[in-house]
């Protein structure tokens, strides 16, 4: 059973995230943040993880810190579902168009977290929110997952396409890389027989 369950809490946030990594991609979320609901929603449909998040944060201050906690979160819960990774596939990558956008994600399950991050954002705000911590969250993400991910928009206009397109991409490539590999499903997909620390 790949299921896991996070709970944070700090001055700034409290966050209660839960996951299933073989579910079906149904979600409950609700961190406050409109934007962010309608995105981690695109990740749990589109991965098929069922995905539970209840956040509650200093939206008084800005939506900097239930944003990065959020990533943090749901990457820790994911890290916890895949365990020691035996099995899984590993690798996964998507090309999502959106209207005049293209984005592409690739990842690596890999216990080494790395974020690239070539993404622009055509305008500083979406709705309330800061453009630029679409980036925080995704950075956030990767770490906590151990999981080295690039994300990669070719072009695009449309602020709200670009960053929906990001998270699409990454539950598709995400969708991919947790798969169990029914070729070798009992081994670790490295030839160090683990997953982490040097190359």
């Amino acid at each position: 059973m790949r299921r896991a369950t996070i709970e944070r809490a700090t001055k700034e946030t409290r966050i209660k995230v839960s996951v299933d990594l073989d579910g079906t991609g149904k979600y409950s979320v609700s961190t406050g943040i409109g934007f962010l609901d309608h995105m981690l929603e695109q990740l749990s449909r589109h991965s098929l993880i069922d995905l539970e998040v209840e956040a509650k944060g200093d939206l008084h201050i800005d939506f900097h810190h239930t944003t990065e906690d959020a990533g943090i979160c749901i990457g820790e819960a994911i890290a916890k579902a895949l365990g020691d990774r035996t099995g899984i596939t590993r690798y996964g990558n998507a090309h999502i168009p959106m209207d005049e956008t293209l984005t592409q994600v690739a990842i690596d399950l890999s216990n080494r977290p790395y974020l690239i991050w070539k993404v622009g954002m055509p305008k500083p705000k979406l709705g309330d929110m800061d453009s630029e911590l679409f980036k925080e969250w995704f950075q956030a993400f990767s770490q906590s997952a151990g999981a080295t991910l690039h994300v990669w928009n070719h072009y695009g206009e449309n602020t709200h396409h670009i960053v929906e397109s990001c998270f699409k991409g990454l539950a598709r490539a995400l969708r991919q890389a947790v798969e169990i590999d029914a070729r070798k499903s009992d081994a670790v997909p490295s030839t160090k027989g683990v997953l982490g620390g040097s190359l």
